[in-house]
């Protein structure tokens, strides 16, 4: 429900997401998009990309929506993304950092490839493409740069060599980039999720319950009844909070995480 937003709150402005075709990046598509947004989907999977789209289009909203299939690893990848996002739209006012992969593997188990791939994909090629998207907003003078981190970038677990320290890396980024661009008008913020329900969570909670001798139903469980609110985040309050520091009137807040983890983190 968007309760707490103006409908057309995005009116106008042109929002930039990748890993679209995911849990949370299809929530946050169809979230800015009843806000009267533009969107920009980005994944690696054309026809999942079309499916979301016609999906969104069917909701009859008055924003224009476009697609690129793009390998954002890659330096062609994110000038595609860039460039369609130019000839289709003028440029990004909102980019949201969503794309991401999922590794569990305790430290005497980690590959140096796999270590290489899993920072690739959650940090370098985050910064690389907002580098790029980045230029345009400073010449602009405003822009919001949201990254879809975890709770994991906030605290070691058993088995997060991998995934936490990406994220770790990646809410570093996001407070020295807040910093430098702050006085250029962009804002840059996060949302780290605890557990939320996607696909991904379930290859977590699998691995998770693969070492402890457990099923995947009763590590999941076990994962609610640890929280105080008894229950995982769903992909649509991870897409509200997204809205949240999408829209205008709050351009005062940067470097700031914004936790949707059922208590899972507190202080």
């Amino acid at each position: 429900m968007n309760a707490v937003f103006s409908k057309d709150a995005l009116k106008g402005k042109t929002a930039l997401v990748t890993g679209a075709t995911g849990g949370i990046g299809r929530a946050i598509a169809k979230q800015l998009n009843s806000l009267g947004a533009n969107l920009l989907l980005t994944g690696r999977k054309a026809d999942l990309l079309e499916e979301i789209r016609n999906e969104l289009v069917a909701d009859g909203k008055s924003g224009t929506i476009a697609t690129v299939t793009a390998d954002l690893t890659e330096d062609g990848g994110r000038e595609a993304v860039v460039r369609q996002a130019s000839d289709s739209f003028g440029g990004i006012d909102i980019l949201i950092n969503n794309a991401g992969t999922f590794a569990n593997a305790l430290l005497e188990e980690v590959k140096e490839e796999e270590l290489e791939w899993v920072m690739k994909v959650n940090f370098t090629s985050v910064v690389m493409l907002t580098r790029k998207v980045y230029e345009e907003m400073k010449r602009k003078g405003s822009g919001k740069i949201i990254q879809i981190s975890s709770l994991s970038g906030m605290r070691g677990w058993e088995g997060g060599t991998l995934y936490a320290s990406s994220k770790f890396a990646l809410n570093g980024f996001t407070q020295c980039l807040a910093v430098e661009a702050a006085k250029h008008g962009v804002q840059v913020n996060a949302v780290a999720p605890g557990f939320v329900e996607t696909d991904m969570a379930k290859r977590s909670i699998g691995a998770k319950a693969k070492r402890a001798g457990l099923s995947l139903e009763e590590m999941w469980h076990k994962m609610e009844q640890g929280l105080p609110t008894g229950r995982l985040t769903t992909p649509e309050e991870v897409a509200h909070a997204v809205a949240f520091l999408s829209i205008q009137g709050i351009d005062n807040m940067t470097g700031t995480y914004l936790r949707i983890s059922g208590g899972g983190l507190l202080g």
